[in-house]
């Protein structure tokens, strides 16, 4: 596949690295000369020094030939006219733009966007995909990462087992055994900063991430039995009234009418915005650093503290300030990768990546086959997708436990005319059956063969 990346920034990179890796021919454009030569240094991409929505530019980017175009820059008016340049004069077939400014999205400007007014294929609005993981995080504490597939019926959760914790130390067969009516399957085991595919053998010790796909129904009790039992957030402090922060509170506002909540934003002509648009919500003007100020908000009393400032810095040191003051979980907005590694060792609960949000958003539009969602999880060693069997699949008609799975993969739920069903070795997967599954990085190109149309079928 020919892709044009407009931005070389940490999500235009991160597209780029992923792109790179499976062998795709990828161009990236970027107006800074050090951000073209570092990614033309470190990946296997061509890298070009300019504007991404200037015809000459795009045309010597190969957006003659592209497939498609990912336009990822700090700009929305670049993306977009980068988007519509790609189409008019290069009739590339795919443009996907990263859109953030609210007023563009507003549902009564649902057309601009058409392909008779501005033809972008795929929207993405970094600010509400990341409110929404935020929201997910918060109404079910004790994951470390929450994803939703199979039209929200099946939820993949990632779940710290602690020394403490129920199931460790046991096979996994057993705990199938144990548990016999929990729709749960163990899909991936991160140890020691290692992801693997876990057999039905293998044991889950104390220390480990594990990705569990279960239904929607048994969330609770599938962390329950990780010894995960923890009530939800009733009194939140929200650290930053951006674009994320008030899309939280709005939708808390909406969602949870008990829930009470405050927000500490440092600058005042922004405190005074976002109280005009929040009705239950106390605005506080001043710094989350500030210990008198956290203590105004009644930190000791709160059930959590969702740091989303703009620095992470900022983020990192409020949760753990939170936590030390007497709150009694924090979250955390981290973009850079470097900090991402010790969160836990200074104390902090949860973090949200926004950059791997918006890459796996773009992956979904990438990936070839009948795949209808994707997550990349654990700093892009895996992902969880959601894909649509074929009748051409081979993995329609023979049982599971005949199929020629590669290593890398594991499935976790069928889901069939609105029914989820656990998978075992007798079930045979069906045309239209929507699978959900975990595969590692070198295994997601098996997955896009096995849920392509192939040639015979014509």
């Amino acid at each position: 596949m020919r892709v044009i990346i407009c931005g070389a920034g940490q999500v235009g990179y991160g597209i780029a690295e992923r792109l790179a890796a499976e062998h795709n021919d990828v161009s990236v454009i970027d107006t800074s000369a050090d951000l073209i030569e570092r990614i033309h240094d470190t990946l296997d991409v061509r890298g070009f020094v300019g504007h991404g929505s200037q015809p000459d530019v795009l045309a010597a980017a190969g957006a003659d030939e592209a497939d498609m175009i990912i336009a990822v820059t700090l700009y929305d008016e670049v993306n977009m006219v980068a988007c519509q340049v790609a189409h008019s004069l290069f009739n590339v077939p795919t443009k996907i733009a990263r859109i953030r400014a609210q007023s563009y999205l507003q549902p009564h400007y649902q057309d601009l966007f058409s392909r008779e007014h501005m033809p972008i294929d795929v929207v993405i609005s970094p600010e509400l995909e990341v409110g929404e993981m935020v929201l997910r995080r918060i109404a079910l504490p004790g994951a470390m990462d929450v994803l939703r597939f199979a039209d929200d019926k099946v939820v993949v959760l990632a779940i710290e087992c602690l020394e403490e914790c129920p199931v460790i130390n046991t096979p996994l067969a057993q705990l199938s055994d144990l548990f016999p009516d929990l729709p749960s399957t163990v899909v991936g085991v991160v140890r020691n900063d290692q992801l693997f595919i876990p057999h039905s053998t293998d044991q889950l010790i104390a220390g480990d991430l594990a990705y569990v796909v279960t239904t929607r129904e048994q969330v609770r009790r599938t962390l329950a039995l990780f010894g995960h039992e923890k009530p939800e957030a009733t009194r939140i402090l929200i650290a930053g009234g951006g674009n994320i922060g008030l899309y939280v509170a709005k939708t808390i506002e909406e969602r949870q009418p008990r829930t009470k909540m405050k927000i500490i934003e440092a600058d005042r002509n922004r405190a005074m915005a976002i109280a005009d648009q929040l009705h239950r919500t106390m605005v506080l003007h001043g710094s989350a650093l500030d210990q008198a100020l956290l203590r105004e908000a009644d930190i000791q009393d709160a059930d959590l503290m969702v740091a989303l400032t703009n620095q992470d810095q900022v983020n990192i040191l409020a949760s753990i300030m939170a936590k030390r003051l007497g709150c009694k979980a924090n979250l955390a907005l981290i973009n850079d990768p470097a900090y991402q590694g010790f969160t836990r060792t200074v104390g902090i609960d949860a973090h949200i990546n926004p950059r791997t949000v918006t890459i796996s958003r773009v992956l979904q539009h990438v990936r070839r086959g009948r795949i209808r969602a994707v997550q990349s999880v654990h700093r892009g060693l895996a992902e969880v997708i959601e894909a649509e069997a074929l009748e051409t699949s081979p993995l329609v008609g023979p049982p599971m436990r005949e199929l020629d799975l590669p290593d890398g993969l594991r499935i976790g739920a069928i889901y069939r005319d609105g029914k989820v069903l656990k998978p075992d070795g007798s079930m045979r997967i069906k045309p239209k059956d929507r699978v959900v599954l975990l595969a590692t990085s070198e295994a997601v190109r098996h997955v896009e063969q096995m849920f392509r149309v192939s040639l015979e079928f014509f």
